[in-house]
């Protein structure tokens, strides 16, 4: 059978274009309510965001106007120098991997319980979960920042109060992931141990939880990279670690000892990064395992 050619198919196709309108009616009607949808919602999102430009002010001229100044910020960070103090700045930096490690463990030893109450595989009951969801999300939905000003009004400055802000506010988070992660494990281990005579808090211990723990390890890993930048905004306001140096440095211009310990930041962060990312790879499998 010999085949077509492109063209003797297309010619085919547009001589039968008018039976093929009559047999599918609906494939050609053009759907104008569809297209007037994705215009409106465009029209909203591009409104939107030009009344958001014109309400916070946005000018490209003070843009333009600030690069020189920016410029000649970043020649006078040049060359980076801890000004003597690096023992200082090391101790300080040690205090902020010790907040954010400190915070984020206490927060997921917290969150692993209460995740279960929240996870729908668990708790049928729509209220009990309901409530439980709705106390992680008013927990998740305050800033580090304003746990850090409750705390340090509450137990005073320092690390510990920093410790306390990233407790809560991971708390809710991990609660909120932990517990998606449980509604999505694999329910197969689970109903053998139910099977085979096991109780419901059996099915969870032997059944669900070896299953979800890796990526449940993995979210925290991944919290704790992150955890130390927040630990050094954090600081900024009282809490303990690095940022309390950094603040007071800028607000003197001491700029060539701020560039020393954004360069600190950014070395550590790129450390934990690495160290973090093939912890994850170990524990959940992937690829340079």
């Amino acid at each position: 059978m010999s085949e077509r050619r492109p063209g003797t198919l297309r010619a085919t196709a547009l001589a039968d274009l008018d039976a093929l309108r009559l047999r599918h009616p609906e494939q050609f009607r053009t759907d104008w309510a569809g297209r007037l949808r994705v215009a409106g919602t465009l029209a909203g999102v591009v409104g939107l965001a030009g009344y958001g430009l014109w309400a916070l002010d946005f000018s490209p001229v003070r843009i333009l106007n600030g690069l020189g100044r920016l410029g000649g910020f970043a020649l006078e960070m040049l060359p980076p120098s801890a000004g003597g103090r690096f023992g200082v700045f090391l101790q300080a930096l040690a205090e902020t991997l010790g907040i954010a490690f400190v915070g984020t463990l206490a927060a997921a030893l917290l969150a692993f319980p209460v995740a279960f109450l929240a996870a729908r595989n668990v708790v049928p009951n729509p209220f009990a979960r309901f409530t439980v969801r709705r106390g992680l999300d008013v927990m998740r939905s305050v800033d580090v920042l304003i746990w850090a000003l409750i705390w340090i009004n509450v137990v005073g400055l320092g690390p510990f109060a920093g410790a306390l802000a990233i407790a809560c506010s991971d708390f809710g988070a991990f609660g909120k992931l932990f517990s998606e992660a449980i509604e999505t494990g694999d329910r197969r281990p689970g109903e053998g141990v139910v099977a085979s005579g096991g109780s419901a808090l059996h099915r969870i211990r032997f059944g669900l939880i070896p299953g979800v723990l890796p990526v449940l390890a993995s979210q925290v890993l991944y919290f704790f990279e992150s955890n130390t930048r927040s630990a050094t905004i954090i600081g900024i306001v009282g809490a303990g670690g690095i940022g309390q140096y950094l603040t007071e440095l800028i607000r003197v211009l001491e700029l060539q000892q701020v560039a020393f310990l954004v360069l600190m930041i950014l070395v550590t962060v790129a450390v934990i990064d690495g160290v973090s990312g093939r912890l994850r790879r170990a524990i959940i499998g992937g690829p340079g395992r």
